[in-house]
């Protein structure tokens, strides 16, 4: 068969051609670019979002007042006492003397400032049998965990003195060390476990060594130099430790998925008989192509996270962004100057027992056109497209019944008991905690500031806050005021009624902030007194991730749309996407919902039903899984309309493109599927609801969406599926129409001679 030269046009198949001929260029440009970045990154350090920018509303008001005042505020403990029998009361001799020893024992620590007596607090609950001893960890909040051991000692040691009682230490400093101890590891290890669990899919997937380290390689580097422009970009827009989890996870995703589509199409046309050079310049023209086309779809699904207004959700979808371009990028340029440079030695270090099949094949003279078909979706291949109506009834219909739980979804922010269930110690101590004292555990926050704090109508309407709060029937108090007179603030704690349940605690909140605040508070001129506080966190960010779904879901659907439009120049094809996308994340919403909603199965993957999907998921979901299944469908309908150019009917084109991606397809969507399974393996049940979320939907768009829905509309739809009104025909061609497949067969004309465009 010819090798003769082949000219192709398009940004990826010159951007493949240049690297090929200026290898160790293109080499040492990407390592200088990657240490580069590293080393501005690491000068530069990175700037993390500050906790009066995570919200915006109240809880961003009182935040910023907070600090612009510099008042650093500490990490609040709380030990419970509580009589073990019914019997038993706070005014017990015994009782008495257990309060007392606490109070010695946690000043004696030298750790603790603000010890308080529940006897002068009034913190004893309304049977009489529990009450609480409170104080303050000294030093900064963030690293109170690293103190508190001490503390805890204290306590346990009082306890063994007083068995008759439970004496038991909960806070913001000892959550923060049993979480630490208990699930610290958690997240470093899934991390470091999905490079080996990729290396090793891939190992099986391309039976060599060499092969198989390329695209980790690729990946690994492209987040190293991510994590390094994260640094820098900081500046600007400041980063977190969870963007950086959710970098490093889109990152290896799509850097293994983009170097396995071009290196398997490489290895394809090298066995279908041409030379390394021509066989580098088709992977280019057409794989490459589909890369950049797949990239710059991820990359306009993560700016929606943009436009959340959610700081954590802007770093996360910048980072996401930044990473899938960088691996866009390398995949395109650096990838092809090594597969230029190792020539035939990327099938060194071959498995001995894997693929034998291909051996066999080049001991009997090739491989009949190169394309390892696979023989499992042939087979599936044949009878969707005989029926293909029956193939798109049942199949779409399965998924929207599987979808159908979505519609009674619940979303909120998971408390202690559903996040962690009763697997710790201390998730008992705060509902025993909540049982006795509802709200005590996460009060209201309200933040009073004045220009004067200790001014008569200031003074005065702080006292009728204090008394409304729990004659309107929104707390049972007590509820505690602090005052800092030298920066004129006055932090007022209000327990709500409801405690843990965080729907009533709502509706407690709600009458502080529209009944209790405007007829005190409200009514002294230069006052502002914004309510914060975990409810009031939760009920703030609710109502912003609502106002952001409508522009985030609209600003992703219309470019996609846009783009896939511009890259196929055809309607059907960007209207099909579009819904087969959506199919793909309704189903795995919802998945979500019967697993961690309502418990349907939920032990078959470690999880429990906790009643609710927490609050920022489903759209985290739609972005991610937007953009990811963008990879195959662009990767998958390419691959049919090149076959369409060389000639073949749609149908036959739709047989062939389908069969011959499914190895690589099969391959990414196995990697994803892994890697984020190990998050669904975490202990923290919002992790579980994210891996499984992840994992469900690009296994159901691999297989369902992919496999059978694609090519059995397409099959339906035939001719059209290539339609592009003549109203449209002025709109940008980004097709380039790469010529490189016109070395295995002659481009199909029209009846008038003129080349087939698709």
């Amino acid at each position: 068969m010819g090798n003769g030269d082949t000219r192709v046009r398009g940004l990826a198949a010159r951007a493949g051609g240049w690297s090929a001929r200026h290898r160790w260029a293109a080499v040492g440009i990407w390592v200088l670019f990657v240490v580069l970045a590293m080393g501005l990154g690491s000068a530069a350090g990175r700037v993390d979002v500050k906790d009066s920018d995570q919200l915006k509303g109240e809880t961003h008001t009182a935040a910023k007042i907070i600090e612009d005042a510099g008042i650093d505020e500490p990490a609040s403990e709380s030990v419970l006492i509580q009589a073990r029998d019914a019997g038993g009361k706070a005014t017990d001799a015994d009782f008495r003397a257990a309060v007392t020893a606490v109070v010695k024992a946690v000043e004696g620590t030298g750790k603790v400032t603000d010890v308080t007596s529940p006897y002068d607090t009034k913190t004893i609950s309304k049977d009489g049998r529990s009450a609480l001893v409170q104080f303050d960890m000294r030093g900064e909040a963030d690293t109170a965990g690293d103190r508190v051991e001490p503390v805890l000692k204290a306590v346990e040691g009082v306890q063994k003195e007083h068995e008759s009682l439970r004496i038991e230490e909960i806070g913001g400093a000892s959550m923060m060390k049993t979480f630490d101890d208990a699930f610290g590891d958690d997240f470093e290890k899934a991390e470091l476990s999905a490079v080996p669990v990729a290396l090793g899919i891939l190992l099986i997937a391309f039976g060599a060594l060499v092969a198989a380290l390329l695209p980790v390689a690729l990946a690994v580097t492209a987040i190293m130099a991510t994590m390094g422009l994260m640094g820098v970009v900081s500046h600007v827009m400041p980063m977190s430790d969870t963007a950086n989890s959710v970098m490093l996870l889109v990152g290896l995703a799509v850097g293994v998925d983009y170097c396995l589509f071009y290196l398997r199409r490489e290895r394809e046309e090298r066995q279908a008989g041409r030379d390394a050079q021509t066989a580098l310049r088709i992977a280019a023209a057409t794989s490459g192509r589909a890369i950049i086309v797949s990239g710059v779809t991820v990359c306009v699904a993560m700016a929606g996270m943009l436009f959340t207004g959610l700081a954590e959700f802007e770093a996360m979808g910048l980072a996401s962004l930044m990473v899938v371009a960088v691996a866009m990028v390398g995949s395109v340029t650096v990838l092809p100057a090594l597969l230029s440079l190792l020539g035939g030695r990327v099938e060194k270090g071959k498995i001995p027992f894997l693929h034998p099949e291909s051996r066999l094949r080049r001991k009997r003279g090739g491989n009949r056109g190169g394309n390892r078909e696979s023989r499992f979706w042939t087979a599936v291949l044949k009878g969707v497209l005989a029926k293909p109506v029956v193939s798109v009834v049942v199949a779409a219909g399965a998924l929207l019944a599987i979808a159908a739980p979505a519609l009674g979804m619940k979303t909120q922010n998971l408390t202690l008991d559903q996040e962690f269930g009763d697997s710790l110690p201390i998730v008992q101590t705060y509902n025993r905690v909540n049982d006795a004292f509802p709200g005590g555990s996460e009060p209201a926050e309200v933040v009073v500031s004045a220009a004067d704090i200790n001014a008569p109508e200031v003074t005065g309407a702080l006292a009728d806050f204090k008394a409304k709060a729990i004659s309107s029937g929104a707390s049972r108090g007590p509820v505690e005021i602090k005052l800092h007179d030298a920066q004129n603030l006055a932090f007022v704690y209000v327990p709500l009624v409801g405690g843990s349940d965080l729907d009533k605690a709502g509706q407690s909140l709600d009458k502080l902030r529209d009944e209790v605040r405007p007829a005190t508070l409200g009514k002294v001129d230069g006052v502002e007194a914004p309510i914060t506080g975990q409810v009031a966190g939760s009920k703030d960010f609710n109502d912003q991730l609502a106002g952001a779904v409508v522009p985030v879901f609209a600003f992703v659907v219309v470019f996609a749309f846009v783009l896939m439009l511009l890259s196929f120049r055809s309607l059907t094809v960007a209207i099909t996407s579009i819904v087969l996308n959506l199919l793909s994340v309704g189903a795995a919403y919802g998945i979500l919902v019967a697993v961690f909603q309502h418990g349907w199965g939920a032990s078959l993957v470690g999880a429990e039903g906790v009643g609710a999907i927490i609050t920022w998921l489903p759209l985290f979901l739609f972005v991610i899984l937007f953009g990811l299944s963008m990879d195959y469908h662009v990767f998958v309908v390419s691959r049919i309309r090149e076959a369409r150019l060389r000639g073949r009917s749609t149908k036959d084109a739709i047989q062939h493109g389908v069969v011959t991606t499914a190895g690589v397809v099969t391959s990414a969507a196995v990697i994803m599927v892994a890697v984020f399974a190990i998050f669904g393996t975490l202990s923290m049940q919002s992790m579980k609801q994210m891996g499984v979320g992840l994992a469900a939907a690009v296994l159901i768009d691999a297989t369902i969406i992919r496999g059978v829905l694609l090519p059995a509309v397409m099959a339906l739809l035939g001719e059209r599926n290539w339609y592009l009104p003549k109203w449209l025909h002025r709109l940008p061609d980004l097709t380039h129409d790469e010529a490189a497949d016109a070395v295995a067969a002659p481009a199909a004309r029209d009846d008038e001679g003129e080349p087939l465009r698709v």
